[in-house]
């Protein structure tokens, strides 16, 4: 009796493991359409990512970090693309000179490859095996050596990047009132419009390589930009459209037909991790979480995001906005400069705001939760200054 029950469970577990074998995808294909608007899709003509909405699952609006991108400073010196980037590649919003990427939990024992049509992402792109980055090349060129690199030899981890979008996008963003398109990236013959409608042709091309090589059914394909796109064009830090993306994975074990009301670039890496059964690279408190919501054999009804991006990204708008005001007053009332001098001086104020220009520095807020919460608190205390309720600034009590 003992030894048929120890047979049975060896065949369930035998089962289970199979199963869950059968669910992981060979190799994952990260194809960024650069500065796509999340409204795109539903405005635009993309059949073949409203296509892929179907036969997996989608998020309407996917947020990034502010695309702040300083080029100046230790930032400039450790990173030559814009604050999504790394922390996309890295998983965490805590950035560091030691930050591991998702390529090296796959490279060298795996292919790899990252192929852009601009040297801007020089930085993230460390630990591939294969690095083309060339501003000489058209989004089609890009495909085409993709699809070059894939035939010659499969791939475990591929981010596929067309610029083109995001070039228009920031083009368009100082064109002149003559053009029907002046700020609005939707206006007619927009540059911008051809760059995502093209990006989604050659989307297709992919797929039905995919398909015809005989990989589509064991990829993992998720599709989404590194920054958003305003609609005057571009991406400026104060507008929402430039911190958020559609996005939609589809491969084994992805959820069909599901849309999910939220996620973060963050939470990217550690998805991707997941599903390929790999470390998180970069493991810290500003670490995002792995979305099981994805698959199918998850609840979507049980998901709930806490909004961490979303929530940091108004607050430094609201800091900027508020500091902005208060040097204002200084004009009339000397005592707003010294306002400022508190807000900026460790000395006096432990914990000053973590804004974008001390991006590096997140990382000493130990948590996102509590960098979140001491910035909630500076701004209650710039808000009551300006209001009048106070004329004397209560420095806060050190730890």
């Amino acid at each position: 009796m003992i030894s048929n029950l120890k047979f049975i469970l060896a065949c369930i577990l035998l089962v289970i493991t199979t199963s869950t074998l059968a669910q992981k995808p060979e190799r994952v294909i990260v194809y960024m359409i650069d500065g796509l608007h999340w409204k795109a899709p539903s405005k635009l003509k993309m059949p073949n990512f409203n296509q892929l909405k179907k036969q997996g699952t989608f998020i309407e609006q996917s947020y990034m970090i502010t695309p702040h991108h300083p080029t100046v400073g230790d930032y400039g010196k450790m990173h030559t693309s814009s604050f999504p980037n790394p922390v996309l590649q890295s998983g965490t919003l805590f950035i560091g000179k030691d930050d591991k990427f998702l390529q090296e939990m796959f490279s060298p024992e795996h292919p790899t490859a990252f192929v852009a049509n601009t040297p801007a992402y020089q930085s993230v792109s460390r630990g591939f095996t294969t690095i083309v980055s060339d501003g000489g090349m058209s989004d089609t060129e890009v495909v085409e050596k993709s699809i070059s690199i894939l035939k010659d030899k499969d791939q475990k981890y591929m981010r596929i990047h067309l610029q083109s979008a995001g070039n228009q996008g920031r083009y368009l963003s100082y064109t002149t009132p003559d053009k029907p398109y002046f700020r609005n990236i939707w206006g007619k013959d927009s540059p911008y419009i051809k760059a995502v409608e093209e990006a989604d042709q050659l989307l297709g091309e992919l797929v039905d390589y995919l398909k015809k090589a005989g990989k589509w059914e064991s990829t993992l394909l998720i599709v989404s930009s590194d920054q958003g796109q305003a609609e005057i064009g571009w991406h400026p830090m104060i507008t929402e459209d430039s911190w958020r993306t559609p996005m939609v994975f589809v491969g084994p074990g992805i959820a069909k037909g599901r849309t999910l009301p939220y996620f973060e670039h963050t939470d990217l890496t550690p998805t991707i991790a997941h599903l390929m059964q790999v470390e998180t690279p970069t493991k810290n408190g500003g670490t995002g979480k792995a979305i099981k919501a994805v698959l199918a054999s998850e609840k979507a009804s049980e998901f709930k995001h806490p909004k961490y991006i979303k929530t940091i990204n108004q607050q430094i708008n609201d800091f900027n906005s508020l500091r902005s005001k208060i040097m204002l007053a200084a004009e009339q009332d000397p005592y707003y400069s010294s306002l400022i001098t508190f807000l900026e001086n460790e000395l006096l104020t432990p914990k000053p705001f973590y804004h974008q220009d001390r991006f590096l520095e997140w990382k000493r807020a130990g948590s996102t939760e509590h960098l979140i919460e001491v910035n909630d608190g500076i701004l209650k205390q710039m808000r009551e200054e300006l209001e009048g309720a106070s004329k004397e600034y209560v420095v806060p009590e050190r730890n």
